[in-house]
């Protein structure tokens, strides 16, 4: 661990305090790429076209990716960028976790919790449901809550289909779903009757725990989540293409892989059913301070994702020629959508066009230290905002 010791010193001193982190793309063998991730248009079949498409880019992830057999051995892991070192985060956090999340952060937690997500898909994603901590564990994993943003620097079109659908109808039985998963191999299964869309607005978002069913529309998402790749999916044709039934029951423990109530224990049946789901789940960004007072210190930051304890999200933005210090309570994960300046002492610009394999300067992860002291983030252009997303894990 000498090596990886070095090399993250190396990382912390180059950033005082901040790390540059690699593009880290995932395909999936589900999805069709909706191309919103700046990604090169020859690039999105990079693992192969047997693998599927890529159609997400994970941020400041610790979490591999488990996408079956054929996963690579560091799919889904944030690499740091150090010279000619090749240093992922999670190895990093092993050898220096209490530099880079603090002492408070490991002592409670045991390591980074999370991790952000840019989902791009053209068409929607199947209903499905991510497991509460008391399934996951059957399984040996951690349960999913996850929260969505749309961006709108990167929706310049909404994909085939930007609506996502949410939960059930209230009054839908047990038995109803039931009968959906009985039917799995033999036609249509009909969910989404029973359930009811929700067309995405950008520039707005959604919290999702887990056990709520969801097919996520074709609006590219910025997606925070706790560190954690458990799903089932409920529906098993979406636009005329199937769903492999091995998708239904992936994350489910072999002797209930036939057990129709097992699947029905997944979900949060009040949860589901609540007619009031808009109201407990959408979310308008919110001011952090008031807007005016932002703006003659020369930017403006919204929490985008505020309804978890388990992650949370800002976006900052730097008005054109302005520096300002940014504070925050706890170590933090960003990516620069917008414009080009400096964070620290390191550059920091959003490119248009990113090769597989490429290293860019548009992603950072900010350690406890330098987020409680305040980072210098400077606009470096006369007339383009400086837009970037922060993503937090759990404060102790």
């Amino acid at each position: 661990m000498a090596g990886e010791k070095q090399a993250l010193e190396i990382a912390l001193n180059q950033g005082n305090g901040v790390l540059r982190l690699e593009p880290n793309w995932v395909p999936r063998s589900f999805c069709i790429p909706g191309k919103r991730l700046k990604l090169h248009p020859q690039d999105y079949y990079s693992y192969g076209p047997h693998r599927g498409g890529i159609d997400e880019r994970w941020l400041a992830s610790t979490t591999k990716a488990d996408n079956g057999p054929l996963t690579t051995p560091f799919e889904g892991l944030s690499f740091i960028q150090t010279g000619d070192s090749h240093l992922s985060l999670k190895d990093a956090l092993e050898v220096g976790g209490k530099e880079i999340l603090g002492g408070e952060v490991m002592k409670r937690f045991g390591g980074w919790m999370m991790y952000s997500k840019f989902f791009d898909n053209e068409e929607p994603l199947p209903h499905h449901v991510h497991h509460t901590d008391a399934m996951a564990a059957k399984v040996g994993r951690v349960g999913k809550p996850e929260a969505y943003y749309f961006p709108k620097q990167l929706n310049n079109h909404g994909g085939y289909f930007p609506y996502t659908f949410f939960g059930l109808h209230p009054g839908t039985t047990k038995d109803q779903i039931k009968e959906c998963l009985a039917v799995w191999d033999q036609k249509d299964n009909g969910i989404l009757y029973l359930s009811k869309a929700m067309k995405l607005q950008p520039g707005t978002g959604w919290d999702v725990p887990p056990g709520i069913l969801h097919a996520p529309g074709s609006l590219l998402t910025y997606e925070p989540q706790r560190a954690s790749d458990v799903f089932s999916m409920f529906q098993n044709v979406v636009w005329d293409v199937y769903t492999p039934r091995e998708l239904l029951s992936k994350d489910i423990p072999e002797a209930h892989k036939n057990d129709l109530d097992f699947y029905i224990d997944l979900l949060d049946w009040e949860a589901n059913l609540d007619p009031g789901f808009y109201e407990h789940h959408f979310m308008n960004p919110r001011p952090v301070r008031p807007v005016a007072e932002m703006h003659a210190e020369g930017f403006e930051e919204y929490e985008v994702v505020y309804k978890s304890t388990y992650f949370s999200a800002k976006e900052l933005t730097v008005l054109p020629g302005r520096k300002v210090v940014v504070k925050d309570e706890g170590p933090y994960g960003a990516i620069v959508i917008q414009g080009h300046g400096r964070i620290g002492n390191l550059e920091a610009e959003s490119p248009a066009l990113i090769r597989f394999g490429q290293r860019t300067k548009d992603e950072f992860f900010v350690t406890s230290d330098a987020a409680h002291h305040g980072v210098t983030i400077e606009n470096l252009s006369t007339s383009d905002p400086l837009v970037m997303l922060k993503h937090f894990g759990p404060r102790p």
